[in-house]
């Protein structure tokens, strides 16, 4: 019997995917079969962790294709690129987002809430619209929007932020319920603090590291592998009655 998790002959478009949370899960996802491309806001970089992955599982594993989440024109030049190198879109990541700013709700300038909601949530909403015609045709794929536990909490510092997470949690529901009927599946990850570089501002510090593990029953922040096996079962056949949900990994921080 061929595995649950295999992912052979599909196709993945994951953003932010040069470094973090994104590599991990482009990684894990071309480990268990397929072939992904890789995007992040630089094409050296995009270049660079294609290679490594093609390397590591294969020529022609990985393509790399640099857009800014912020644009519409280029998210459609990468869905537009991934088609013509791989002919399909089976599995979406919306891994990328922004958080420009730390502090109060009421210090945040109206560009930088606007950058943050574009970034977050609009962006998301571009890419499923230019992704799933196709799935709905062939009926069946898997979107993933890589969220946060920071939407189900408040904060004095990443507020704006959290705001954006918890719409995404909604975006994922609304899209789970319309496009269910063609068997395209709509889940989130909502992952607690994890060593990446944009987070850094709240684990570099060791006071904000204890205060954000002191009640954590694993007593640790994450690592960015740690959220790719949650990416793998969301786009395999493991998860195929699973949709408009979110599987938390936050090593238990919200019990």
């Amino acid at each position: 019997m061929p595995s649950l998790f295999d992912l052979g002959g599909k196709v993945a478009i994951v953003t932010g995917s040069s470094r973090g949370i994104g590599r991990a899960i482009a990684e894990r996802l071309a480990e268990h079969g397929a072939r992904v491309a890789i995007s992040s806001r630089t094409q050296d970089a995009c270049e660079a962790a294609a290679k490594e992955v093609n390397e590591r599982y294969g020529a022609g594993r990985a393509t790399a294709f640099a857009a800014n989440i912020s644009s519409k024109e280029a998210l459609q030049a990468l869905v537009d690129h991934t088609n013509r190198v791989f002919g399909r879109i089976d599995i979406l990541v919306c891994n990328a987002a922004s958080n420009p700013y730390y502090g109060p709700l009421g210090g945040i300038s109206d560009e930088q809430f606007r950058k943050i909601l574009d970034n977050n949530i609009i962006s998301n909403h571009w890419l499923i619209n230019m992704c799933v015609p196709q799935m709905i045709e062939r009926r069946e794929g898997s979107v993933i929007i890589v969220s946060s536990i920071g939407g189900l909490r408040g904060s004095p510092i990443i507020g704006a932020y959290n705001v954006s997470k918890a719409a995404d949690f909604q975006l994922a529901r609304n899209y789970a319920v319309e496009y269910g009927q063609h068997n395209v599946r709509v889940n989130c990850i909502a992952p607690g603090l994890v060593r990446t570089d944009f987070a850094r501002a709240l684990w570099q510090n060791p006071e904000t590291l204890e205060r954000a593990t002191r009640t954590s029953p694993l007593r640790r922040i994450g690592e960015p592998d740690e959220i790719a096996g949650a990416a793998v079962y969301l786009a395999s056949r493991a998860s195929s009655f699973t949709t408009g949900h979110t599987i938390i990994c936050d090593g238990g921080v919200l019990v």
